[in-house]
């Protein structure tokens, strides 16, 4: 069987870094603590995506497109491929006292969030601190090693993964009777939010009725 744009299909994946062979993602719990980024957080195991829907990235989506179900295969991404290119224009200069005004002590290496946005410090001087804000794995080629297992068709399986991958929510209660779906949220959500996850279920995974 062939996968193309729309399919939710179950896949397996390690992401290394070309220069090095240093792995910086994967699904694999074993692989995962092996190479020292294990993260208790996280859910590790199979993962279910819907190809086409940017719930991966470029390269990597673009990828598994075409290829045949059960497939395992391996691909080389550049930069514009994945996390993009690095960019003079994200780097930023900021006054030392902004840090001190909040206890922090800037130092090459300390990820910091301001404004939402998530950076790295890569100099301080006496009065002035630089901050990066290109992604960590900007500029670099990445090797990923996927495996394709199996086409998802249950519904319920289908919208958790839209609701996750796409909104990051988790904790939704989701309840599929007659066709009809309703999903409660743990967590209020802007109308906006509800508007546009519902235009993506009736768009991906149609129902007779969808109520969130």
């Amino acid at each position: 069987m062939t996968i193309k744009k729309g399919d939710f299909v179950e896949i397996e994946y390690t992401g290394t870094l070309k220069d090095g062979n240093i792995v910086f993602d994967t699904t694999d719990e074993k692989i995962a603590k092996d190479n020292g980024i294990y993260n208790a957080s996280m859910t590790y195991g199979p993962t279910i995506v819907c190809i086409g829907e940017k719930q991966l990235i470029p390269g990597l989506d673009d990828s598994i497109d075409g290829k045949d179900m059960g497939n395992k295969f391996t691909i080389e991404l550049k930069p514009e491929q994945a996390f993009g290119k690095k960019s003079a224009k994200l780097l930023r200069m900021i006054p030392s006292t902004i840090f001190r005004k909040q206890n922090i002590m800037p130092q090459p290496g300390l990820q910091i969030n301001i404004d939402g946005i998530m950076g790295t410090v890569i100099n301080v001087t006496s009065g002035r601190v630089i901050v990066d804000f290109n992604h960590p794995l900007a500029g670099r080629d990445l090797i990923y090693e996927i495996k394709l297992n199996k086409l998802i068709t249950d519904k319920k399986d289908q919208v958790t993964s839209i609701l996750n991958n796409k909104y990051g929510i988790k904790d939704a209660e989701i309840k599929i009777d007659n066709d009809e779906l309703k999903i409660t949220f743990k967590k209020d959500l802007k109308k906006e939010v509800k508007d546009k996850i519902k235009e993506d279920l009736t768009r991906l995974v149609p129902f007779k009725k969808i109520d969130l």
